[in-house]
């Protein structure tokens, strides 16, 4: 008997001690080419490095990010399955969704953030308007004439839905499989605005493909310093940040938990990872678990402010 009894306690220690022994699956629960695999794929690559196994990239888009986030929620929490979740995934479903089959903070252990972005409001150079002021004025001259474009349940949706209400505008929503079709509609002139992190659109404002009217971070980006920001503009609640981590299951062992957040930080200390995230204008964010815990606990508090603000929800 009191051989059976110990298995269960021998166990734990030497399975977390051997870890990793096979491959490790990231799931991202958008489609390739956005901000959320891009980060991802570059996260996975540093991985592989630093703890010399395979580290996959496995795309389950869909229903707004709940199809790949309940996946890897209902995976074995023995650190083989992780999520590349945060803002969109971990602090905006829980208040638009009332019965997703799984808690979107709950059902997870945060391992460690990467990286922070913000957006900005982008628009066609077809659209005849050139400042934040301009457009708006156009905006409310052609009321239901202009588009938006978005993956319906996300940030960059609710940020559009938010801008209308502040704005006192009527802009038809397009609802979007990937954020990534959205911005090649927008530059093609097939809708006319979009919200969308800096790492997406960034290299677009520069080649003048898009037409950059104000951003939603504190300061100014350095890179389109006549830029304003949604406070310069006049428009207030827009939360600043918008947040990228990697996440377990929740009862992974806080051994794994503690051996991939020292992976993933070690990552973003090296010239080759924060070169990559310079090129896409974003910053890395090394911290404890704890830390990105506490970083998602404030984003479903603001987050839940601005879904509430639209009166969307879902059951």
């Amino acid at each position: 008997m009191l051989a059976i009894a110990s298995v269960p306690i021998a166990l734990q220690p030497v399975y977390a001690e051997s870890y990793p022994e096979r491959s490790i699956k990231i799931v991202v629960p958008f489609s390739p080419g956005g901000p959320t695999d891009v980060v991802a794929r570059l996260i996975a690559q540093s991985l592989s490095s630093g703890l010399g196994q395979n580290v996959v990239v496995e795309n389950l888009a869909g229903a707004g990010g709940r199809i790949g986030a309940k996946a890897a929620a209902s995976a074995q929490p023995d650190g083989y399955t992780l999520l590349l979740g945060g803002t969109n995934v971990n602090a905006m479903l829980g208040a638009l969704y009332k019965n997703l089959g799984f808690d979107p903070t709950g059902s997870f252990a945060p391992i460690a953030a990467i990286c922070v972005d913000s957006m900005a409001l982008a628009i066609s150079p077809a659209v005849p308007a050139d400042t934040f002021e301009q457009f708006v004025h156009y905006a409310k001259n052609n009321p239901g004439k202009l588009k938006y474009g978005a993956p319906p349940g996300i940030y960059t949706h609710f940020a559009g839905e938010f801008f209308k209400i502040k704005t006192g505008t009527d802009i038809l929503f397009v609802p979007y499989k990937g954020g990534a079709q959205a911005i090649t509609d927008v530059i093609g002139g097939h809708i006319d605005m979009v919200f969308n992190p800096k790492s997406s659109l960034l290299t677009h404002f520069k080649a003048g493909k898009l037409k950059a009217l104000a951003v939603t971070s504190e300061a100014r980006w350095p890179e389109l310093p006549d830029t304003p920001t949604m406070m310069e503009v006049g428009v207030a609640g827009f939360p600043k940040e918008v947040w990228f981590g990697l996440l377990a299951p929740d009862g992974t062992p806080a051994r794994i938990v503690g051996q991939l957040n020292h992976a993933v930080n070690e990552g973003l200390k090296s010239e080759e990872v924060r070169t990559s995230l310079a090129k896409l204008g974003i910053e890395a964010r090394i911290g404890t678990a704890q830390d990105f815990a506490a970083a998602l606990t404030e984003q479903v508090r603001d987050w839940k402010v601005i879904v509430d603000a639209t009166g969307i929800k879902v059951d």
